[in-house]
């Protein structure tokens, strides 16, 4: 379960671009999901395997400073540019320690950042053609919910855009410190 009051940290007093943004940005929101073994007969894909994946060095890039007054955005404009360089990579070391490739995966279910982390996201994976439909439609629809956003993505193929069964598929998000969690599903 994800419950996120982004709307918590909202600092009327700061003017600074970083805290405009992510008050435009963030969204409060909740999700959950029910991970069950095998002996039940479960409607969602099967987990395969997981990651994280912490990029030393850039604690400063996303996250939080606590002061007096309450939670103080920390969010750098480098966070697109660290996506593009990092996170392809990243997911092909997963996938070959998992023995596959990137073009074995046909599902993405990826975090929706914002415009700037999907664009980002999108050219470090080589995503096009509509690939990224279901984070573009779920951020136009609800934002970014912070964690709770990969779970309505995942809601939204899971009803939507269900791939066929046996299709691999990589469900991630992104988020402080700065870190990618990664997820290889198999529908």
């Amino acid at each position: 379960m994800s419950v996120e009051l982004c709307s918590l940290t909202l600092q009327r007093d700061d003017l600074t671009v970083a805290n405009l943004i992510s008050s435009g940005l963030f969204a409060d929101g909740s999700a959950a999901v029910i991970v069950t073994g095998k002996e039940l007969d479960a409607v969602g894909p099967t987990i395969l395997a997981t990651r994280s994946i912490f990029y030393p060095n850039t604690e400063e890039m996303m996250g939080w400073n606590v002061s007096e007054k309450g939670f103080r955005i920390t969010l750098s404009p480098e966070v697109p540019v660290l996506i593009r360089e990092h996170l392809g990579e990243g997911v092909d070391a997963f996938l070959s320690d998992q023995g596959y490739q990137r073009n074995d995966v046909k599902s993405w279910v990826l975090h929706t950042g914002g415009p700037k982390v999907l664009e980002a996201t999108a050219a470090a994976l080589d995503l096009h053609n509509g690939q990224l439909d279901a984070s573009w439609d779920c951020l136009r629809k609800v934002g970014n919910l912070s964690s709770a956003s990969v779970l309505v993505v995942l809601e939204d193929v899971m009803r939507n855009r269900r791939p066929e069964p046996g299709t691999l598929g990589i469900l991630a998000a992104m988020g402080p410190g700065f870190c990618s969690e990664l997820v290889l599903l198999q529908w």
